[in-house]
């Protein structure tokens, strides 16, 4: 007899959970309490955002420019402004439609995880908040000392990086494709690969690239905030 699959749902974070981009959220208000220059960071977070969008963006050079200030600030700073992030930003940004949709695959059985091409000191309070506890983010390389250095430790989860991320993931669970029946959520372009590999892709509140994909493909498309477009 076949044992079932493992029904596992997968969520990117930022515009799909989320209305907003965390990690652009995060570092615009680093630049409002003070950590950083605003004009000249504004810019470069504003041609990274733009790079993200269009596909382009060199994950690692952005990770070094977007960790900088909280590397500089130390641990214990970091943590006390990350606290105030989640409570000025992240919490009214957390909205009961994005809650409700994660409880119901929970009260299904379903095993969630939220996979994102944020970095995890940004993600994980928000993945708690959500009541996820599997977080498949960005991971920091640490010093002796640690503290983030600015590089990235292993395989950036983004784009491709987030199929080979889940891959590793799975088999940790002593899972693999085969094995497992997986639904995505993601509104971004920039998630292609992972969209074409799982049982069940889910345009959510899709980017126009990926809604135009989702429509010639067939896919679910979920618009589940109803004031964005």
């Amino acid at each position: 007899m076949t044992a079932p699959k493992a029904r596992l749902v997968l969520f990117d974070l930022d515009h799909t959970l989320l209305p907003i981009d965390s990690d652009y959220c995060w570092s615009v208000f680093t630049t409002d309490i003070g950590w950083t220059d605003s004009q000249v960071f504004r810019q470069r977070n504003d041609d990274f955002y733009a790079h993200y969008q269009a596909g382009t963006l060199d994950i690692h050079d952005y990770i070094r420019f977007a960790t900088e200030a909280v590397r500089l600030q130390g641990p214990a700073r970091a943590a006390e402004a990350h606290a105030r992030f989640m409570r000025e930003v992240v919490q009214p940004n957390l909205r009961p439609e994005a809650l409700a949709l994660v409880h119901k695959h929970q009260a299904a059985g379903d095993r969630v995880v939220i996979v994102t091409a944020t970095n995890e000191f940004v993600t994980r309070p928000i993945a708690t908040a959500f009541g996820v506890d599997e977080l498949i983010a960005v991971e920091l390389e640490r010093g002796a000392d640690g503290w983030i250095t600015g590089g990235i430790r292993g395989t950036p989860s983004f784009r491709e990086g987030k199929v080979s991320r889940v891959e590793q993931w799975l088999a940790a669970q002593g899972l693999d494709w085969s094995r497992a029946d997986i639904t995505f959520y993601s509104d971004s372009a920039n998630d292609l690969p992972l969209l074409e590999r799982v049982d069940r892709p889910i345009a959510t509140n899709p980017d126009p690239r990926l809604r135009a994909v989702a429509q010639e493909r067939g896919w679910r498309i979920l618009d589940l905030f109803s004031d964005e477009t």
